[in-house]
């Protein structure tokens, strides 16, 4: 099983001055310290004013920063939203190609489309038509990707031209592609697109072997890839603290692991919001006590309780866990203590048959991912005859047309979002 950190960058209130900058900071050094101790992935969400509890609506930038300070640990999208009134999905393609190229080849492109009020309602993303937009923006924006060139689409969501999205990716056809799951309806649709399923619901390993197994009997039976290749793997979460004492190990995470999930239920559940100046940590503490406990928090106490947690996990078929370490007000001195820890004395157990494991794996699922391709229906990639040429806005305005420009000029214009300027405004065009 692999293992990896995920980061929400939560910041309770009240807020002082210099706090954000020692979250990423910190962040930051977290991260670099799981490289070296051989822990496999850093996961960063991306969210848009969720006060609180995440503050991270840049994660490009992050793991950017991420990857010129590691060398092995993989840089994961935990997610990229991808309705169109987040990310356009040509953006998105670029800047996951970047990360790529700068990361020497390290990401994992997580994809979602959130259910906070505070966000669709901010980006004007229609609740009941996110999950479509999600479907179909992230085919497109992996057939750009892989394609030379893209051909151009018009779909419900969003239409682009032919263009050819540069830079290219390091990992062909396209780094590893998984989406946000917090169901069970939702682990199952991935199954279906060939996809990592990176769930986001606390469930105990008994649940989790019902989840397993229904991914891979759907991927087995049913697949038809969303992309260009398959990514069989789910990844489960838990809370994470780790010490030599149990009740110490408690102490110093579980009131973090509680604020995590309180967060959680405020912006996405239950809660009333008035931006920049609800306070979600004061009214956490007033309730703090009573809330109960979920199977997340057995990956908080000693060494060997976080083994025992885990090895459940392993046993049900999970292929990874990713701990929820930075919640609430953990200490970044506790989060390093824990991780150095667990690296020393629960994780080599779990390395020890990965490879093996992996490579066995990957032996059992390839014929069926060959049945899955052969499902699939490809976009027709474009003869050389059929790309469109696309003329020089500048040539348009000050040169006359020769019959070539025009025949040029109407493929163009039947494949392209942006329409042509009408001749009698060339002279207007050009003053603007």
């Amino acid at each position: 099983m692999k293992f990896g950190i995920f980061y929400e960058h939560q910041l309770p209130r009240p807020w002082g001055e210099g706090q954000e900058l020692k979250l990423f900071q910190d962040a930051l050094d977290q991260v670099e310290l799981a490289d070296r101790l051989g822990i496999d992935h850093a996961w960063e969400v991306e969210h848009h004013f969720l006060e609180e509890y995440s503050h991270s609506s840049a994660p490009e930038v992050f793991l950017a920063a991420c990857s010129q300070r590691t060398k092995h640990i993989r840089l994961g999208h935990g997610i990229v939203l991808m309705p169109p009134g987040y990310n356009h999905p040509a953006r998105v393609a670029e800047r996951i190609a970047t990360l790529d190229l700068v990361s020497n080849g390290r990401v994992e492109f997580g994809t979602g489309e959130s259910s906070a009020a505070l966000e669709l309602g901010g980006y004007r993303v229609p609740v009941e038509q996110k999950r479509a937009m999600w479907r179909e923006t992230t085919e497109q924006c992996l057939n750009m990707l892989a394609m030379d060139p893209y051909p151009g689409f018009k779909g419900e969501f969003f239409e682009m031209p032919c263009r050819n999205i540069v830079p290219k990716p390091v990992q062909r056809p396209h780094p590893p592609v998984w989406v946000a799951c917090s169901n069970r309806e939702t682990i199952k649709l991935a199954a279906r697109l060939g996809i990592g399923a990176l769930t986001f619901a606390f469930v105990d390993p008994a649940e989790a072997k019902q989840w397993v197994d229904d991914y891979y009997r759907i991927l087995k039976e049913e697949c038809v890839p969303i992309g260009h290749a398959v990514n069989a793997n789910i990844c489960m979460v838990t809370g994470f603290s780790v010490h030599r004492d149990g009740e110490e190990a408690r102490r110093r995470g579980l009131d973090g692991f509680k604020f995590f999930g309180y967060a959680l239920g405020h912006h996405y559940i239950f809660g009333e919001h008035k931006p920049g100046r609800t306070d979600i940590w004061k009214n956490f503490e007033a309730i703090k006590d009573t809330m109960p406990e979920n199977a997340g928090a057995a990956g908080i106490g000693t060494p060997d309780r976080m083994r025992k947690h885990l090895r459940g996990f392993a046993d049900a078929g999970v292929d990874q866990v990713a701990f929820i370490q930075q919640g609430g007000r953990n200490r970044h001195e506790h989060i390093c203590e824990a991780l150095e820890l667990f690296a020393s004395d629960v994780m080599p157990e779990f390395k020890e048959h990965e490879a093996e494991r992996r490579k066995k794996k990957a032996e059992e699922l390839a014929p069926f991912i060959e049945k899955a391709f052969a499902r699939k229906q490809k976009m027709k990639e474009l003869a050389d005859s059929e790309i469109p040429t696309v003329v020089a806005l500048g040539r348009q305005i000050t040169q006359p047309r020769t019959p070539q420009d025009e025949a040029n000029a109407r493929r163009w214009s039947q494949t392209s979002a942006v329409p042509l300027q009408d001749p009698a405004k060339k002279k207007q065009t050009a003053a603007e």
